[in-house]
C-alpha cells in the first residue's frame, strides 16, 4: 500500500486542504479520499492555528472512512490531560489549571480552548476521539510515531496499554505523574528523547523558554556527543562540549522499514534524517508549510518525495 505521511497541522486547516488537493485527494461521501493512497497523520492537529475544529472536521472523517490513519501527538495528550480531573487532587486536573504553571498550560492550549471551552459536549466528544488515537503505528510496510521510536520503552508500555497501543484514563493518570516510569517513557515517545546539558549550558527555544535539556538526534547512532546529538540552534550547538552523552540517550535506528515522525519544527527544504527516517514537521504551526512524504514502497527514503502545501 502507498501512503502519504502528513506533518503537524496545528489548526491550519487551510494548509491541510491545500496539501490534500496537491496530493490528489478529493472530497467524496463526507471525507477526503484518494483513489490509490492512504494518508497517515503524525498527530498535533490542535493548538496554535486559527482553525482548530475545521482541522478535526477534516481529519476525523478521513480516519473514520479509512482514507487516513493517525497517531497521537503531544498536543492531543495535553488536551486529554487538561480535560480529565485529577483523582488525587480536589478541583484540579491532570494538566494543572491553577497558578503560574496553569497559566502557562492555558496559554499553550488557548487556540483550541477558544473553540471548544464553551461547548462542553463537543469538547468531551473530541477528547474521547483523541483517546482512540494510538501512540504508534506498526504497519507491515512502515512505522509512524509522533516524536521518537524507542523500542525498549515501547516494549514495556505494550503490556500496559489498551489493545492497539491506546491510552485509557488510568494510564493517563500514571503518564501525567512526573517521576513515574509511564511519564518518562510516554514523554520520550511524544516529545522526543532528552539529555540534560552539562552544568552551565542552556539555550532559549523557539517559544522563548530557557532549556537545560536538549532533544537528541535519537535516530543517529553516530551522534554520541552533546555537540553532535543536541537538536538546538546552530549558534547554540557550537557552544556545547564535544564530550559523550550518557549511554541511555543513544538509541539509533536500524529498522528494516522506514519510520516517520513529526514534532521537531524543522525549517528549510525538507530533507530525510537517514535512509530510513524522515521528519514531516516543517513548522506549519507557525509560518512554515504543511509537508507530506509521499511513500510508494521504496526501501530507501528520498527528499524528492516530500510534497509541500505551498
Amino acid at each position: 500500500m502507498d501512503y502519504d505521511i502528513i506533518g503537524d497541522v496545528h489548526g491550519h486547516a487551510d494548509k491541510l486542504t491545500a496539501l490534500l488537493q496537491r496530493l490528489g485527494y478529493r472530497e467524496r461521501m463526507g471525507a477526503w479520499r484518494h483513489q490509490d493512497r492512504t494518508a497517515v497523520f503524525v498527530g498535533d492537529f490542535i493548538d496554535r492555528g486559527p482553525h482548530q475544529l475545521d482541522t478535526i472536521d477534516i481529519v476525523r472523517p478521513m480516519v473514520d472512512a479509512g482514507s487516513a490513519l493517525a497517531v497521537m501527538g503531544n498536543h492531543e495528550f495535553n488536551a486529554i490531560a487538561w480535560y480529565l480531573r485529577d483523582p488525587d487532587q480536589d478541583d484540579e486536573y491532570l494538566r494543572p489549571r491553577k497558578g503560574e504553571v496553569g497559566e502557562k498550560n492555558r496559554h499553550q492550549h488557548a487556540a483550541f480552548l477558544a473553540e471548544v471551552e464553551h461547548k462542553p459536549d463537543l469538547h468531551g466528544e473530541i477528547i474521547d476521539w483523541f483517546l482512540t488515537l494510538p501512540l504508534w503505528l506498526e504497519l507491515p510496510e512502515l512505522r509512524v510515531i509522533h516524536a521518537c521510536w524507542h523500542p525498549s520503552y515501547m516494549a514495556v508500555l505494550e503490556a500496559r496499554l489498551r489493545l492497539g497501543h491506546l491510552l485509557d484514563d488510568a494510564m493517563m493518570v500514571k503518564a501525567s505523574r512526573k517521576g513515574s516510569v509511564e511519564y518518562r517513557m510516554i514523554e520520550a515517545l511524544l516529545k522526543g528523547l532528552e539529555v540534560r546539558l552539562p552544568a552551565g549550558c542552556s539555550f532559549v527555544d523557539k517559544s522563548g523558554i530557557t532549556r537545560h535539556e536538549a532533544r537528541t538526534r535519537w535516530w543517529d547512532a553516530t551522534a554520541t556527543t552533546y555537540r553532535q546529538a543536541a537538536l538546538v540552534p546552530p549558534e547554540t550547538k557550537a557552544q556545547l562540549p564535544d564530550t559523550e552523552i550518557p549511554e541511555g540517550a543513544r538509541i539509533g535506528y536500524s529498522g528494516d522499514k522506514p519510520v516517520f515522525v513529526g514534532h521537531y519544527w524543522m525549517t528549510g527544504s525538507p530533507a530525510i534524517q537517514s535512509p530510513t527516517v524522515a521528519c514531516v514537521d516543517y513548522s506549519a504551526g507557525r509560518d512554515g508549510p504543511l509537508v507530506a512524504y509521499r511513500w510508494s514502497c521504496e526501501s530507501e527514503l528520498s527528499a524528492r518525495n516530500f510534497v509541500s502545501s505551498q
